[in-house]
């Protein structure tokens, strides 16, 4: 039998003057006729109108440590109880979670739960935060905010990991929901978002000064280099000095290791010197707080003061083994403040990952 899928109207369209219905979401801006998908998969035309097909299904709940989002600077050492949905506005060729990503069987929702059932999971599990990610949660606008209601009705924060691909009244509404933000920054050209991406890079720099000069969210940057496409120094070079320029040099960036996935096999796997050099470019340029991802690098991994250069957090993959700030977050040698999120002692959650059933109960 097929899943039963809910769906719920939402806001963000207009009438075409051929009766087509445009989604205003995302800067695709899909037109669409009576039943026909977005790209997205989840966003339908129906009665002249956009209605969110996935409304109250999840493709898994998993307790995950934050660093995983990966967000270093926003509680460390806690856990967070991360879902996603099913589909995605961008098209990228090398999507780590093709499976749910690019589903279009509604058998990936394979766990139910309303937003109130999320956050008082989420409290059961001594959770602080609540993770939309595996899948973008900007298509699945609606659901995403009234989890993050839910979720500060009982103190737990919420972190959206995405691409930041979004049109600007959709991006208002939803970021004032947010506590945090994983941001993708595919690469630094529209070459590549267009052939790799089938997007624009142009929406994801304003999304991220945005974040940056209008909201209170805290966020952090994620590349994933790919060999021979997004991966040159000079990208990189250009890159960096943008970020220190227009969002400043408190916001983290992680570069990460790509290894062959969905259409991109083709390609190597980022060799780790390569990961190494960009962040000390970024370093170089400014950038105060500059990891590398999905190898093994406790160095890289590693946060350290910006001012006397004392290491503030060890970090073994995903275990804190050095902890040099007070509860405030300043650093125990020189006083100097470490941006982000911070309260108290850290979390004690390490790498482990818990897969959680909804339906089965806590």
């Amino acid at each position: 039998m097929e899943a039963i899928i809910d769906t719920v109207s939402t806001k963000y369209w207009h009438v075409l003057d051929d009766g087509r219905v445009q989604c205003d979401l995302c800067p695709r801006f899909c037109h669409l006729r009576e039943g026909q998908r977005g790209l997205c998969f989840v966003r339908m035309a129906q009665g002249d109108r956009i209605v969110l097909t996935t409304y109250g299904r999840s493709s898994g709940f998993c307790v995950d440590p934050i660093e995983k989002k990966p967000l270093n600077h926003f509680y460390p050492g806690t856990s967070v109880l991360s879902f996603g949905t099913a589909g995605c506005n961008l098209a990228c060729k090398f999507c780590q979670n093709w499976d749910i990503s690019k589903s279009r069987q509604t058998d990936t929702l394979a766990d139910s739960a309303s937003p109130q059932r999320i956050a008082e999971v989420a409290k059961q599990l001594n959770c602080r935060s609540v993770a939309f990610t595996y899948n973008d949660p900007v298509i699945f606008h609606e659901y995403a905010i009234d989890i993050a209601q839910a979720c500060h009705e009982l103190d737990i924060k919420t972190v959206a990991v995405t691409a930041g691909y979004v049109c600007p009244e959709p991006r208002e509404e939803f970021y004032r929901h947010m506590d945090a933000a994983d941001v993708d920054l595919k690469a630094f050209t529209e070459r590549f978002y267009k052939k790799i991406c089938g997007g624009g890079l142009q929406p994801v720099l304003d999304t991220l000064e945005y974040l940056k000069h209008e909201t209170q969210v805290w966020f952090e940057l994620t590349t994933l280099l790919i060999p021979g496409e997004n991966d040159s120094e000079q990208e990189i070079d250009e890159m960096t000095q943008w970020v220190v320029d227009r969002l400043g040099p408190d916001v983290p960036m992680h570069f990460t290791a790509f290894h062959p996935d969905w259409k991109m096999l083709d390609k190597p796997a980022t060799p780790p010197n390569t990961l190494s050099k960009a962040r000390d470019i970024a370093l170089r340029n400014g950038v105060r707080y500059a990891y590398t991802g999905n190898v093994h690098d406790e160095a890289g991994g590693s946060t350290y003061c910006h001012e006397c250069g004392i290491k503030l957090i060890g970090r073994d993959w995903y275990e804190l083994h050095d902890w040099n700030l007070d509860d405030s977050g300043h650093c125990r040698a020189c006083g100097t403040r470490c941006a982000g999120a911070f309260e108290g002692p850290p979390g004690t959650w390490g790498r482990r990952r818990l897969p959680v059933r909804m339906s089965a109960g806590v």
